[in-house]
């Protein structure tokens, strides 16, 4: 009995000597560590950047959102009423609702529109110079402010503008068309000239570097062109036109300026009631409103990350 424990015990010190041996030295520990601290310096410039330019800002419009005010001043305080307000005001669910469907028809108009250009210059445009040259003619109108790129728009679509003019003379309509400028049809086509480009690019980005010999030998294999387009080409360009679309969202629910221009003052958006209600000095009330706005967009984000993944582009 006295040897069977004997063996026992040196068979659980043969088990547990190999552990001994696998403990990782000292200076082996201390070369992780100091990677380790070497890493976190690396990012820290960016962490601080992100915090104080971000995360800062956002927590003081979040802070400021419960405060109280009059038509004099704001009370540091802590209430709940201009979510109340916000949440349970009629106007504010339909300017939502407006701005939503903003970005519905952008996103929809620029997605076709930045699709096709980035298809074209990808697939059917054989030397990168000359893709290179054609992208860049794509962003000589981005080289103007936004205010100049609207305002040209006033002599084209206006009642005795040339498009009305053009439509008049040709016999196409008896009068001029009065829903082509200050509307929403305005804003819209205002809003697709703006930002159809941050669509084009990441989709563009995305289709060149599909491999091509996929394409190749889908047309061996006798595939139409419309199945390689649905099959392989749209799939494949799912992360650019996520990203697209996240640049195209959230720059469509945050604008004022073109709905105000380009709408004549006959519509509105959550970003025109915001600067509306910090013109009147409400910043508490502009504040919640921001707060839920952000929220919405970053459920929008959130959906679409969701339905795709685009790490593979990141």
């Amino acid at each position: 009995m006295r040897s069977m424990v004997e063996e026992a015990r040196r068979s659980m010190t043969a088990i547990e000597a190999p552990s001994d041996i696998l403990e990782t030295p000292a200076p082996t520990m201390r070369r992780r560590a100091s990677r380790r601290l070497a890493s976190y310096l690396q990012a820290a410039p960016l962490a601080l950047i992100l915090g104080a330019f971000l995360l800062l800002p956002i927590a003081a419009i979040v802070i400021v959102s419960f405060w109280d005010y009059d038509s004099v001043q704001i009370y540091p305080d802590f209430v709940t009423l201009n979510y109340a307000e916000t949440l349970g005001s009629w106007v504010t669910w339909r300017t939502f609702f407006n701005t939503v469907k903003f970005v519905v028809l952008v996103w929809a108009i620029s997605l076709f529109v930045g699709f096709w250009v980035a298809y074209f210059l990808a697939f059917h445009v054989r030397t990168v110079k000359m893709q290179t040259a054609l992208f860049l003619l794509c962003t000589i109108p981005f080289l103007t402010s936004n205010i100049i790129r609207m305002i040209s728009w006033v002599p084209f679509l206006g009642r005795n503008g040339l498009l009305n003019s053009a439509l008049v003379d040709l016999g196409i309509v008896p009068a001029p068309l009065e829903f082509l400028l200050f509307s929403e049809f305005a804003v819209v086509l205002a809003m697709v000239h703006l930002y159809a480009l941050f669509m084009v690019t990441p989709i563009f980005n995305t289709l060149v570097r599909i491999d091509r010999s996929l394409v190749e030998a889908a047309r061996d294999a006798g595939a139409s062109a419309t199945q390689i387009l649905t099959n392989i080409i749209i799939p494949l360009a799912k992360p650019g036109i996520a990203i697209g679309s996240i640049f195209v969202v959230t720059l469509v629910m945050g604008d004022f300026i073109t709905v105000r221009f380009m709408s004549g003052g006959q519509s509105a958006s959550v970003g025109l009631m915001i600067a509306n209600q910090i013109s009147l000095l409400q910043y508490p009330a502009a504040a919640a409103n921001a707060v839920v706005l952000l929220a919405v967009v970053l459920m929008m984000v959130a959906a679409i990350l969701r339905i795709v993944d685009i790490r593979k582009e990141l």
